[in-house]
């Protein structure tokens, strides 16, 4: 095998991955909505600081109870994730047809909406605490957006 086609092999299967993650992951939140309604809203009313040890803190005044509001947060990521995964199904179709140059631009576009729902679950859950008793929760955030990073970086490193 030629370096050229296991380079694109590489890229073939982590294109694929990541746009097979999205669309799960749409799905997920579209098959479970009032679930994942619930767990934006358990983040949103601060709950998670209320459990037994109950912990006081000022932050807990940013508390949000409004459901039409944790609504709205999940139909923002969940169109940020609808819009990711077409991108990146379009960059898949490009590069399986004429390389990763073809599908590059519809990755890029897929990373940069996944970028920014997992910084908006991120700055958000930063915002009502969720890293004082959700450690879990963040650290996943996290690690999602280290691997965006670094799909951006391995999909764009012979561009620059």
């Amino acid at each position: 095998m030629q370096l050229q086609h296991s380079i694109w092999l590489f890229h073939a299967i982590l294109a694929t991955g990541l746009a097979t993650w999205l669309t799960l992951a749409a799905i997920n939140n579209l098959h479970a909505f009032h679930g994942a309604v619930w767990a934006i809203g358990n983040t949103m009313r601060m709950d998670p600081l209320r459990q037994d040890p109950t912990i006081q803190t000022p932050l807990l005044r940013r508390a949000l109870t409004s459901l039409t509001l944790h609504r709205l947060a999940l139909g923002v990521v969940l169109a940020l994730q609808l819009g990711a995964a077409i991108a990146a199904w379009r960059g898949v179709a490009l590069l399986f047809g004429g390389g990763l140059a073809a599908g590059l631009p519809w990755l890029n576009l897929a990373l940069c909406a996944m970028a920014a729902f997992l910084l908006l679950m991120h700055l958000g859950g930063l915002w009502f605490g969720y890293w004082i008793a959700q450690e879990g929760l963040q650290t996943t955030h996290l690690v999602l957006l280290l691997w965006t990073i670094g799909l951006f970086v391995l999909f764009n490193a012979q561009r620059t």
